[in-house]
């Protein structure tokens, strides 16, 4: 009785142990911000073996005051991001985007830099760890809230990166934003708001509309009915209709919460998978012509 006690809490042991050897947490030394920062990378059952890959990459972004433990840590799922890698076989990647960087290049403070940070020494460290799709047929980029600004935002200034990008919940109107706490955040990044009115249209997704037409990029966009944030995302997708820059745009209920981006990044999964499909079915296509 002892004996398969023992062997039970063994086994118990080394379940526990490998679902945790497949996330690591990366320090990244930052050039551009002179700082370290950390990012979450889970990686699919079948990358153990090395014949397997390359896999392609899905970037996931946190919201405002959260951090690159949000997504591993905080969904009501608790390995969440590891059945969802298993399942589509994807490595996904959760950078350090601050407290409240908006995932911007600010002209004021050199310590967030988070839009170098992300594009240039993330991409670069995570393809040179992994084994990465090294190419913009293999990434995406995706988040919550502010996380969602986040990457429509380098997908709409970097489109040679991401084949697409999606946003849940996400903040598409910082020139908007009139939330104490929100524009004192993106205040620190920017400037006062009084003086810098078109910095902060320039900055927010619902005024690059054009580059997200220009990018290519395919985009997937929702945002639950009972979320704050639900007519700035309303107003984007009637600005890209009107625009004709192809998009999917979905309304689920729900409100600004774990339990609804939780059920959202399946979808997430579901269309960049078909976007890839689609990507390699057409050079698939091009080539036996």
């Amino acid at each position: 009785m002892l004996f398969k006690r023992c062997l039970l809490l063994l086994l118990l042991t080394l379940a526990i142990l490998t679902a945790q050897a497949k996330v690591d947490t990366l320090t990244i030394q930052s050039p551009s911000m002179q700082k370290t920062l950390k990012a979450g990378v889970a990686t699919p059952e079948t990358y153990k073996k090395k014949k397997n890959g390359p896999y392609p990459v899905l970037y996931l972004l946190h919201g405002y005051s959260g951090n690159f433990s949000n997504w591993l840590k905080v969904p009501p799922q608790k390995d969440l991001l590891q059945s969802m890698a298993d399942k589509y076989n994807f490595i996904i990647v959760t950078p350090d985007g601050g407290y409240s960087s908006w995932y911007l290049d600010s002209p004021t403070d050199k310590s967030s830099q988070y839009e170098t940070f992300i594009t240039k020494e993330l991409v670069q460290l995570v393809d040179s760890k992994y084994k990465t799709i090294k190419e913009k047929n293999g990434r995406f980029i995706s988040g919550l809230s502010m996380g969602g600004h986040g990457a429509l935002y380098l997908s709409a200034r970097h489109p040679e990166l991401y084949l697409a990008a999606g946003s849940m919940s996400g903040t598409v109107d910082i020139s908007a934003i009139d939330h104490k706490n929100l524009l004192q955040s993106i205040e620190a990044v920017l400037g006062p708001k009084q003086a810098n009115q078109q910095l902060f249209e320039e900055n927010s997704i619902n005024h690059l509309v054009p580059q997200l037409k220009q990018s290519g990029v395919r985009l997937i966009i929702d945002c639950g009915v009972d979320d704050f944030l639900i007519e700035d995302n309303r107003e984007l997708h009637r600005t890209l209709v009107a625009e004709i820059v192809p998009h999917d745009y979905t309304e689920r209920p729900g409100a600004h919460s774990w339990a609804y981006w939780s059920n959202a990044l399946e979808y997430h999964l579901l269309f960049f998978q078909k976007a890839r499909w689609n990507t390699e079915t057409k050079n698939t296509s091009r080539g036996s012509n």
